[in-house]
């Protein structure tokens, strides 16, 4: 971990990992951004599980983050919250990388019925995750770069490599 002075109060500490890792873990919603064909970003909210670094999520074939994530793996996620004086907001920047192990699948498709419910129930198909009405969805890994946590009493900013 290390904080980023320049961006940080002068009485900030950096972050330790087992907090940030803590908020990518518990956290209910996620955003991600992915890159368009012609350059443009994309950003939409998305469920996903947080096993230290290593984020997973899911999307349809067809989905707009989908067709971005074919020609360009590059990732942003963020999480956090939006308040300007409490909390952590966390970003994982990397690469996408599909998943399609049934193993993996099977506990993928376990730790996201944990973690949100009934209602995100994943059967596993050939390679993928199976949704409702036999709609297949593709899953993902993110490979991180780099993470950055910011916290917010007092404001510091902390950069993780991997």
């Amino acid at each position: 971990a290390q904080i980023d002075t320049r961006f940080s109060d002068p009485e900030a500490a950096a972050t330790p990992w087992e907090e940030a890792a803590r908020e990518l873990e518990r956290a209910e919603l996620y955003w991600i951004t992915t890159v368009r064909s012609d350059g443009r970003p994309h950003v939409t909210p998305l469920i996903a599980v947080a096993e230290g670094p290593i984020v997973h999520f899911c999307t349809g074939p067809e989905e707009q983050k989908a067709r971005n994530l074919e020609h360009n793996p590059s990732v942003a996620l963020t999480t956090g919250n939006n308040t300007w004086a409490e909390g952590l907001d966390v970003v994982v920047e990397g690469e996408a990388v599909r998943v399609s192990e049934q193993d993996e699948l099977h506990r993928l498709a376990g730790a996201i019925e944990a973690k949100y419910g009934s209602v995100w129930h994943f059967d596993v198909g050939d390679g993928t995750f199976v949704h409702r009405e036999g709609m297949a969805v593709h899953v993902f890994r993110i490979e991180p770069a780099k993470i950055l946590a910011f916290a917010k009493n007092p404001h510091a900013q902390t950069r993780y490599r991997f």
